[in-house]
């Protein structure tokens, strides 16, 4: 029997409706802004008051930032680091993970504290420089991967996730003569697909959003991720901008980033935050069914 919604429940749904309409629009909004921003053409975007969609439409902005030789060459570096340096992160983290998950390991207390130091303590920025230097790693893709092979944060979580799969698992596999690498690969890895996804979009995010590395380490153009020349292109409108307000009232034709282009900061930069962000909120949709799950275990199991 279904029981008729009183005044109360009418009034708390309602309220629950408007409360999500208001999160939506708040959450929504900044994007399409940006995104109307980005469409609008440089010099009417200078007179403010854009909305929900482009006031001058034009692609001129997108135009400025693929026109740029270096972006394509950018796109190359930040879509390998992504994707090596998920996967070598993965491994590393995980197969650290599955050792540290054994109550039987000797020393895992030892080992355990020894990886948690690092989390509240570092060396600071020019020992980590001259660590980096000392490696060799300078000026070549592999700073881009080896520094990050093993993330603690999220080892500790696998590491939870794993002390919830039962140990019957692996005894089994034990008994059948399967060493550990072959229980890892063949029986671990396959029940832990929440984790391993949700883990996977943590590193990929963070690898593809990576520009402080690139400053820091890498002076060879070839070598510039999409984040660091994407950087540049704003800091060379911001520059063209400024050029503007002391000679055209707010336009300018620079040669040397757009071809004769006119420019303006706030439209560029909006165009260059959603060439940033799109393709990695298009990988988002194909995880988001793990994400929930693997992080909400992997935090509290155990």
């Amino acid at each position: 029997m279904v029981r008729k919604k009183s005044m109360g429940d009418w009034i708390f749904n309602i309220c629950n409706v408007l409360i999500l309409l208001l999160m939506v629009v708040v959450t929504v909004y900044p994007f399409v802004n940006s995104a109307a921003i980005s469409f609008n053409d440089a010099n009417d975007t200078t007179r403010g008051g854009i909305t929900f969609y482009p006031r001058v439409p034009t692609l001129r902005n997108y135009e400025l930032i693929f026109k740029n030789p270096k972006i394509y060459n950018a796109y190359y570096i930040t879509i390998m680091r992504t994707v090596v340096g998920t996967v070598t992160a993965l491994l590393f983290t995980s197969m650290l993970a599955f050792g540290m998950a054994h109550s039987s390991l000797k020393g895992r207390r030892f080992y355990t504290i020894l990886c948690l130091i690092p989390m509240y303590f570092g060396g600071g920025l020019i020992p980590f420089y001259f660590l980096i230097r000392s490696l060799g790693l300078m000026n070549t893709f592999w700073v881009y991967i080896i520094p990050g092979l093993v993330g603690i944060f999220n080892m500790i979580i696998m590491r939870t996730y794993f002390q919830g799969i039962p140990i019957a698992m692996e005894e089994s596999a034990r008994i059948d003569g399967a060493n550990y690498l072959t229980v890892f690969w063949k029986i671990i890895l396959p029940v832990s697909s929440p984790i391993i996804a949700t883990i996977a979009l943590f590193i990929g995010v963070g690898q593809w959003n990576a520009w402080f590395d690139a400053a820091m380490f890498v002076t060879k153009q070839p070598l510039k991720p999409m984040q660091t020349v994407l950087l540049s292109i704003i800091s060379e409108a911001r520059f063209a901008e400024a050029m503007a307000a002391t000679s055209a009232g707010g336009r300018v034709d620079m040669g040397n980033i757009g071809k004769g282009i006119k420019v303006n900061v706030r439209s560029i930069t909006m165009a260059t935050m959603l060439v940033t962000i799109i393709p990695i909120i298009m990988t988002y949709p194909f995880l988001q069914r793990y994400f929930v799950k693997g992080i909400m275990i992997g935090s509290l199991k155990g």
